[in-house]
Parts: C-alpha cells; sequence; structure tokens
C-alpha cells in the first residue's frame, strides 16, 4: 500500500505527511513542473505541465489498496475502479456508490457554465475540513494494517 497524492492543489499535506509517517506508508506526492514542493516525508513526482498529465501518471501508478488522495472526480472514478482508495483533500471518500452521482453533477455544471451560467464557487477549507481528512485518512490506515 503506498499513498498517491495529487499535489498540485492539494490542502492539507502536512497532514498526509503526518499519517503517513505514522503508519509507515509510502508517500508519492505528484505535480506538475510550475509547483515546488518540499514534504518532511514522502518523495516528489514531477511531471511535464501538460493537460491531465499529473492525472494519468496516478491513475497508471495506482494499484489495488493505494490510497489517491484527489479532487478530480475522474482521478478518483479510475483509481476505484482499480480497487483503490479515493478520498479528496477535504477528507470526503469517494466509493463506487456516490462517484456515478458526482461526476454526473460535474458534468451538468460544466454545461451551465459552457452555457454561461453560474455554478458555486468551491468554500474555504476550514477546520472541520482538516479533521474530516485526518479521519478518513486514518480510518483508511487502520483497516489496510
Amino acid at each position: 500500500m503506498k499513498i498517491l497524492v495529487d499535489a498540485d492543489a492539494c490542502p492539507g499535506k502536512k497532514i498526509i505527511e503526518e499519517l503517513s509517517k505514522e503508519y509507515n506508508v509510502q508517500l508519492i506526492f505528484y505535480c506538475d513542473l510550475n509547483h515546488r514542493l518540499e514534504p518532511s516525508y514522502g518523495e516528489v513526482v514531477y511531471m511535464d505541465s501538460g493537460f491531465q498529465s499529473v492525472d494519468m501518471k496516478i491513475a497508471n501508478e495506482c494499484k489495488k489498496n493505494d490510497i489517491v488522495i484527489t479532487q478530480d472526480y475522474g482521478v478518483a472514478a479510475m483509481v476505484l475502479s482499480k480497487s483503490a482508495f479515493a478520498i479528496n483533500p477535504k477528507g470526503n471518500i469517494y466509493t463506487n456508490e456516490n462517484i456515478d452521482k458526482l461526476l454526473f453533477e460535474r458534468h451538468i455544471s460544466s454545461k451551465v457554465r459552457r452555457g454561461g451560467g453560474r455554478t458555486a464557487n468551491h468554500k474555504k477549507r476550514t477546520e472541520k475540513d482538516d479533521k474530516r481528512l485526518y479521519d478518513s485518512l486514518k480510518s483508511i490506515l487502520e483497516k489496510a494494517n
């Protein structure tokens, strides 16, 4: 088992590092060349800045029982199909039961925006989000060990 992080835009990196280290799980941050990371635990894999290069690398590297942390529903769907775990940076767990609904909502929002409409903005990160990420990741790590 390893933890793969879509790190281009991933708050909560310190929480992820802390738990990965505590459970002695390999941690890999994936980001494009426009970002610079210096984690205290884990390694960083840099990718070209091409369209979805990080997403495709994570999907290809992911194996059964790995944990992927991503905001991207498409990446989550791909790793779930490989029997991996997927969590978003706010600690919400993607499952086979909720991913279709999330993908459909993303599709509808995209259609609204293409038609000139507006959709809701993302909410600012809160302490609750940090706690949920910590609890969700810890729960998966405990089940796996």
